[in-house]
């Protein structure tokens, strides 16, 4: 399902389970133990997520669907499997750990949302992304419909969803569903550096900013008093000392 590898401070998640990585219970079960292996390692900073398979992920495993939808029993089992579709992705969305999604190919329904759930998005300039999910009579309930809302406003968010519609990485940048585009055959070199970028500062740094950026999108939070919170943490950091010290050394050089 999944292959784990530990690129310095990055943990490169590769989807692999042929032939489109579909998710089904044992994709999730797989999911949810490797953060629970390594989100909390301090050695990890990042997560950076891409596909052995020619595109990205295309969602619900459709064969299980199928098997579920007709009974009562099935249709219960099949909204407990996108509740904890909402839960396994907002856990990656509030993580301590920086999360990448390097979309190669088509994202589509639950693979989409997977991606809506990573802190930053790259896509191939001819990948697919989308929430299509009203062609099957359906709807993107493992919390599509509310970060595509949150990123690129309601009005887009009815245009892709209610028309079932699929865009370009080319067109996803220019809406705001990804930060960044890259020619097929440039983008893992681009994803790896971005990684790289991430991890080279400090896990704590990271953290707090992140919860920082939370804070703004809750109403109910008093964000510039978390900004005052994570400040304080970060003073106290070894970190942020080096690194002021090295600061304060290269400016003394010129």
């Amino acid at each position: 399902m999944f292959d784990v590898a530990l690129e310095g401070a990055v943990l490169a998640v590769t989807l692999n389970r042929p032939p489109v990585n579909a998710i089904n219970d044992a994709w999730l079960d797989g999911l949810e133990d490797l953060l629970n292996r390594h989100e909390k390692d301090d050695a990890v900073k990042v997560i950076h997520f891409r596909s052995a398979r020619p595109i990205f992920c295309a969602g619900a495993d459709i064969d299980l669907l199928a098997e579920r939808l007709p009974t009562p029993q099935g249709v219960k089992a099949m909204a407990a499997t996108a509740r904890r579709m909402q839960v396994i992705y907002e856990r990656i969305e509030r993580s301590p750990l920086v999360s990448l999604a390097e979309i190669n190919g088509a994202a589509l329904g639950g693979g989409f949302e997977l991606a809506l759930a990573c802190d930053l998005r790259i896509a191939a300039d001819n990948a697919k992304l989308g929430l299509p999910e009203a062609r099957l009579g359906l709807l993107p309930g493992a919390g599509g419909s509310q970060r595509m809302t949150k990123l690129c406003g309601a009005a887009t968010a009815k245009r892709l969803i209610l028309g079932a519609e699929t865009v370009s990485g080319d067109e996803a940048v220019r809406l705001g569903l990804v930060q960044w585009v890259a020619p097929a055959d440039q983008l893992a070199a681009r994803a790896q550096a971005i990684a790289a970028n991430l991890a080279s500062l400090p896990r704590k740094t990271l953290e707090t900013n992140k919860r920082c950026i939370e804070a703004a999108q809750e109403p109910a939070t008093d964000g510039y008093a978390v900004e005052i919170d994570m400040t304080t943490i970060l003073y106290q950091t070894p970190e942020a000392l080096e690194r002021l010290k090295a600061f304060l050394a290269k400016r003394k050089e010129r």
